[in-house]
């Protein structure tokens, strides 16, 4: 499928989740991660879900993170196509923007190179990694940003398509995606 036709199918499906049933989802995706040989690393990237969108709820995922003692950074909004990256402390206040996306208002911003795993929010993806976001570029431009090693995780409340037709070489391809059922590893190259 091509991924225009990709987000109306998602949204779409996203839609007729109950917030009961979105919740208990997003928890078994949070547990599953804990299945993951990631939690060695020392910052992570998460972002928070919009609510109007019925995102997958990141805040149990936020809680193992915290009870590891991990650094926590959250998205900002910063001109066309670029997000700043901000640690996560007792002080962030957060605020949502003209998208209704829920980020730090200001606080202590890291270098993107520190980054070492990233939760990338998508509405579909497919067998091969290749995600579809809502088309704006922000994750590309900032994946494509980190350091090479940098380890790219999924979360959607479903399994994956066959074949995203119209991907381009700007695409930035996940590591791994969580759905409530299964978790997906695709091959990096060189690795």
């Amino acid at each position: 499928m091509l991924k225009n036709d990709l987000r109306i199918k998602y949204k779409e499906l996203r839609d007729t989740i109950s917030p009961q049933k979105r919740l208990h989802l997003s928890l078994t995706i949070a547990n599953k991660l804990l299945e993951l040989p990631v939690w060695h690393s020392e910052y992570y990237h998460i972002f928070l879900p919009i609510v109007n969108k019925k995102e997958v709820d990141t805040s149990f995922i936020l809680s193992i993170l915290q009870g590891k003692d991990k650094n926590i950074l959250l998205p900002k909004v910063d001109g066309k196509n670029t997000l700043k990256h901000f640690l996560l402390t007792d002080n962030t206040k957060l605020a949502a923007n003209k998208w209704g996306i829920p980020e730090p208002i200001d606080g202590i911003e890291i270098d993107v190179t520190k980054i070492e795993v990233v939760f990338v929010p998508l509405l579909a993806f497919d067998k091969k990694g290749n995600r579809v976001g809502y088309g704006k570029g922000f994750y590309d431009t900032f994946l494509s940003s980190c350091k090479e090693s940098v380890l790219k995780i999924g979360l959607s409340f479903f399994e994956a398509e066959d074949n995203i037709k119209d991907i381009i070489p700007e695409d930035i391809s996940l590591d791994y995606c969580v759905t409530p059922d299964k978790t997906y590893s695709f091959t990096r190259p060189n690795s």
